[in-house]
């Protein structure tokens, strides 16, 4: 019988009081710059501790909730920071709870990506002390309550091959999401430089270049390219800041971007 992941980061990463979460997203969702980008498929957001990245995860999650068809289902997708494993480990749970309450899984699709086989299994073990996937649902609680979601962990696995399984199984009542940082612990300065050569290569479609980058969600951004390569979808750039550009702490610092990729349509224009 499946149960409810309990929250690992509420009052760490983010506030465990829910008027004062719902509150400081809503305000994040209200600051945020707003791109006129439509239809959006996907985004690549942050993981750091709301103080950190919010605003930056507020850019993408500001267009989740303009889209005039809200999607049915959310797949979610990060790196596996605690856990070695191999392949991709689904959570084989009912629901993610939250301070603002439970964000429920597809549990049909979970099993229905889990029976294809290696490399998608289910594991609940990685879920539940990662952060990556966690710090994300209450964004979702806020723009997209009513959607379900699938929580992806990366292992070692081959991106490629997950992105090409997973290009298979979309519909197009499914948008993705993408959790990842940037570059970790350089100065300011350098993590600028590195984390602009990372994004110039994710948003040309350069999967070598994304590759040799540093981002801890490197295997699940790869996944993405190949899907978005396969159905069409542009990549554009939100926002970008690094933990210096917000604490004023130069040293060793992490770097956010929010990414958001839109389907082209067949005359080959972005739909405003």
């Amino acid at each position: 019988m499946a149960d409810i992941r309990s929250p690992a980061v509420a009052g760490m990463f983010y506030p465990a009081q829910p008027r004062i979460l719902r509150d400081d997203i809503q305000r994040l969702l209200g600051s945020a710059e707003a791109a006129d980008l439509a239809p959006v498929r996907a985004i690549l957001v942050p993981h750091a501790g709301y103080v950190y990245s919010a605003p930056v995860a507020a850019a993408a999650y500001r267009l989740f909730a303009r889209a005039q068809r809200p999607p049915t289902r959310l797949l979610l997708m990060g790196p596996s920071h605690r856990s070695w494993f191999q392949g991709v480990a689904i959570a084989d749970v009912e629901g993610f709870r939250t301070p603002l309450g439970v964000q429920a899984v597809d549990l049909d699709a979970v099993r229905r990506l889990a029976a294809i086989g290696r490399p998608f299994g289910t594991a609940n073990t990685p879920h539940e002390a990662e952060h990556c996937l966690e710090v994300q649902i209450p964004f979702i609680q806020v723009v997209l309550p009513e959607a379900k979601i699938v929580p992806i962990l990366f292992g070692e696995v081959d991106p490629l091959e997950v992105g090409r399984a997973l290009n298979e199984f979309l519909t197009e009542d499914d948008l993705i999401v993408v959790s990842s940082d940037l570059s970790h612990y350089h100065t300011n300065e350098a993590a600028h430089e590195i984390d602009a050569s990372f994004l110039k290569a994710l948003l040309s479609g350069d999967f070598l270049g994304v590759a040799r980058g540093e981002a801890c969600g490197q295997a699940p951004a790869l996944a993405l390219m190949t899907i978005a390569e396969a159905r069409g979808w542009h990549p554009h750039l939100l926002d970008y800041r690094t933990s210096g550009d917000v604490t004023g702490e130069r040293h060793q610092v992490v770097g956010y971007a929010a990414v958001a990729y839109v389907e082209v349509q067949h005359n080959g224009e972005i739909t405003p």
